[in-house]
């Protein structure tokens, strides 16, 4: 509320409306909102996700036909590169490895694949998808990517559809997943997908990492395949349950690496610029930017 206030000082600004039907309030600007709070506005001309996502603006089936609008920053997109490159660097150059050696006090040195070597696949080739491919190929990895329609990308292999899905996963060394959360992939890494996956890499085995949203993956399934081995291991920043519940095997399996959510947490001094310059370009009747398609989910 400090930052926006900052950038939109005439603009008047509450933390929750005193009234259910309000009717000066014309933008929200929300995160897992409580269900039927926006439904009553009757002067609402704009959602604001303070998050990558949407999917929790339109689990809420009374959220009025307004605008839904993803804040696309730099700050959010360079944290989530971050984290991926991280997350990959840290299973490519085995980390969890040397850190069990340095417990026991072993000086064992293990053969390493070079960087060329490996394909990183990315599910999901939005801003966030395309800035982490771009920043592993800079490191020298090869890097292949899916989207839901056909994207063509310079030095990315690029796949699409349901068929392209599964020539992806068959190329993928390490698996990044950074899609949305829709009905079309809710529950999309399960037993099937996971056995798509290649037998062997470089690496030995896949990797998977999901910085994505919960709702797109088993969690039992991936137990499975860590335990039988169709996984090497997976970097989790999103579970299908927030918090993770304290006796999930998730939390103490060797092979898993856990982050609560925390990839790209937004930064509400970086957010608030590009929400304010939103808010006032629509008041000059200019068209919003990155509203979301109500139909695809994002």
């Amino acid at each position: 509320m400090r930052a926006l206030k900052e950038h939109l000082p005439e603009t008047e600004i509450v933390l929750r409306p005193e009234r259910a039907d309000d009717p000066a309030i014309r933008y929200a600007v929300v995160w897992k909102q409580p269900p039927g709070v926006l439904s009553e506005l009757p002067n609402l001309s704009a959602i604001f996700s303070l998050g990558a996502g949407v999917d929790h603006i339109l689990a809420d089936r009374t959220v009025p036909d307004a605008p839904i609008v993803r804040v696309v920053a730099e700050d959010l997109t360079s944290r989530m590169s971050e984290y991926v490159v991280w997350r990959v660097l840290d299973h490519f150059r085995k980390g969890s490895t040397y850190r069990a050696q340095q417990a026991a006090g072993l000086w064992n040195e293990h053969r390493q694949p070079a960087a060329g070597d490996v394909t990183v696949g990315i599910l999901g080739l939005g801003e966030l998808g395309r800035d982490a491919a771009a920043k592993l190929r800079t490191i020298g990895f090869k890097v292949a990517g899916w989207s839901r329609t056909e994207r063509r990308i310079e030095g990315i292999t690029t796949f699409h559809g349901a068929e392209g899905l599964a020539e992806c996963l068959a190329v993928s060394d390490i698996l990044v997943v950074l899609l949305p959360l829709t009905p079309q992939t809710r529950g999309l890494i399960d037993d099937d997908f996971l056995s798509r996956l290649k037998t062997e890499t470089p690496l030995g085995r896949p990797v998977l990492i999901n910085a994505g949203r919960g709702g797109l993956q088993l969690d039992s399934a991936i137990l499975r395949a860590l335990n039988d081995g169709r996984l090497m291991e997976a970097s989790l920043d999103v579970f299908e349950r927030e918090p993770l519940p304290r006796d999930s095997a998730l939390w103490r399996h060797p092979q898993v690496f856990v982050t609560p959510h925390a990839a790209a947490s937004s930064d509400p001094a970086a957010l608030a610029p590009l929400i304010a310059r939103q808010i006032a370009a629509h008041e000059r009747g200019e068209p919003l930017e990155n509203v979301v398609d109500r139909q695809a989910g994002y």
